[in-house]
C-alpha cells in the first residue's frame, strides 16, 4: 500500500465519518444525559464496537457473516430494534422533560457500563457498518501484495477517526453545556436525537 492510496482512503473515510448517523445520536443521547463522562464512555464504546467490525472484516470474518442470511438478517432485525429503543428513551426524555440535577448526578455514577453498553450495542449490532468495511476495503486492498496488517490498518484507521470525531463533537457540547442544560434546549435536542435514532433503526429494519 502506497501513501497516495493511503491519502485517498483517508479522504473517503473523513467524508463517511463526519456524515451524520446513529454513532452521533448515541453519544449525544448519552451526553445530553450524563455529561462529558456519559458522552466519553458511550464514543469508547462505539469505538470498541467500530473495531471489533473492522477486526472482522479484516480478517475475513464479515463475508461470512454477510453471506449468511439467517445471521445478517438476525443482526440487521437486532440492530433496528435496540435503535428504536434508544430513540423511545430519549423521546420519553422529552416528554417527561425532567431533569434534575441530583438525579442526572445519580445516573452519571452509577450508568457507567450501561452507557458504554449503549455506544457498544448500537455499533455492534449494525451490519451497515460491516457492509461498509466490505465494501470500501477491498479497493484498495491488493490480495497478491498487501498483508493482513495492512488490512487492518485501514479497518482501525476508521475507527479511530470515527472516535475522534465523537470526541470533538462532545467537546463542543461540553462548552456549550450552560445553554444545552436549559430545559426548554434539552427537551428539544432529546425529541431531535430520539426522532433520528427512531428514522434509523426504522430505515435499518426496511432497508432490503
Amino acid at each position: 500500500m502506497t501513501w497516495s492510496s493511503y491519502g485517498s482512503y483517508l479522504v473517503i473515510v473523513v467524508l463517511i465519518v463526519l456524515a451524520p448517523g446513529p454513532d452521533t445520536m448515541v453519544m449525544l443521547k448519552n451526553a445530553l444525559s450524563g455529561g462529558f463522562r456519559g458522552g466519553l464512555l458511550a464514543s469508547l464504546g462505539i469505538f470498541t464496537g467500530n473495531a471489533v467490525q473492522g477486526s472482522a472484516a479484516a480478517l475475513g470474518l464479515g463475508v461470512l457473516i454477510a453471506q449468511s442470511q439467517p445471521v445478517f438478517l438476525a443482526l440487521k432485525w437486532a440492530g433496528a430494534a435496540y435503535l428504536v429503543f434508544l430513540g423511545f428513551q430519549a423521546l420519553r426524555g422529552a416528554f417527561r422533560g425532567n431533569y434534575d440535577v441530583v438525579a442526572d448526578a445519580q445516573r452519571r455514577r452509577g450508568g457507567g457500563f450501561r452507557r458504554f453498553r449503549e455506544g457498544f450495542l448500537s455499533n455492534i449490532t449494525n451490519p451497515k457498518v460491516l457492509v461498509l468495511y466490505l465494501s470500501v476495503l477491498p479497493q484498495f486492498l491488493d490480495p497478491g501484495r498487501t498483508t493482513t496488517w495492512d488490512a487492518l490498518a485501514l479497518a482501525y484507521t476508521v475507527a479511530v477517526l470515527g472516535v475522534v470525531w465523537l470526541l470533538a463533537l462532545l467537546l463542543f457540547v461540553h462548552r456549550v453545556r450552560a445553554w444545552l442544560g436549559r430545559r426548554r434546549v434539552r427537551r428539544t435536542l432529546d425529541g431531535v436525537t430520539g426522532t433520528a435514532l427512531l428514522g434509523f433503526g426504522a430505515a435499518l429494519a426496511l432497508e432490503s
